[in-house]
């Protein structure tokens, strides 16, 4: 009986990660260029995107961005 309470939750709970992902990846995918942008112009990007400020480089930074937007929309 209990293995059979815990099957939805496991979908459910890979559903949701799921989701989570692709609103990362599109994110990300928004993000990326206005950052690479700025990287390449030479403009501090980085106060550009929220939670991107002590980043050591351009992924972590954009990382960082998405995170803090997502946890804004959730």
């Amino acid at each position: 009986m209990s293995e059979m309470m815990n099957e939805p939750n496991n979908l459910i709970s890979s559903k949701e990660s799921f989701s989570d992902l692709l609103i990362f990846g599109a994110c990300f995918l928004v993000l990326f260029p206005f950052a690479l942008l700025g990287q390449l112009i030479g403009i501090h990007w980085k106060t550009w995107l929220i939670g991107s400020e002590d980043s050591q480089n351009i992924f972590m930074g954009i990382k960082s961005a998405v995170y803090t937007f997502m946890s804004h929309i959730n």
